[in-house]
């Protein structure tokens, strides 16, 4: 992007701690004008930078406290069966991100959940019965002393 510089860094570091800010209190805490801050946020959104806004949520709170990483190896290193485990992991409400990875593994899990009997359901009857699905590494999240997702 055009024009990216420490004013850009900070807009975009105040914006992702607090996408609700007014423009007025992001000029302030920049230290610009409102008039050029909105013109800058408004070129991060246009050029892509800034894809949008959302909610953050607590989890917990919505009863899925218990957080796991999984990695996914696969049987089959095809296309075909790739986005056959794609599509089937789009459909499970308990996975929140779904990455492809390079390394022994394919894939790398976000999954949320009520609790320990929730999380066995999902690994066993979901994820353990999708046929392209040869190894499940599970990571139980206990704490989570830096989290910047938005």
């Amino acid at each position: 992007m055009a024009g990216k510089d420490a004013k850009t860094d900070q807009i975009l570091r105040e914006l992702s701690r607090d996408g609700r800010i007014s423009n007025i209190e992001l000029a302030e805490r920049v230290g610009l004008s409102p008039s050029a801050c909105l013109r800058r946020v408004q070129e991060l959104e246009r050029s892509g930078v800034i894809k949008g806004y959302r909610a953050v949520l607590d989890r917990a709170a919505m009863g899925a406290g218990f957080v796991a990483y999984i990695g996914v190896g696969l049987g089959s290193h095809t296309k075909d069966s790739q986005e056959s485990f794609e599509r089937a992991i789009s459909r499970a409400r308990e996975v929140v991100e779904c990455h492809n990875i390079t390394g022994t593994i394919e894939y790398l899990l976000r999954v949320e959940c009520a609790d320990l009997p929730a999380y066995k359901h999902f690994h066993t009857d979901i994820l353990g019965a999708m046929p392209q699905v040869t190894s499940i590494t599970s990571y139980v999240v206990m704490g989570s002393p830096k989290d910047e997702r938005a």
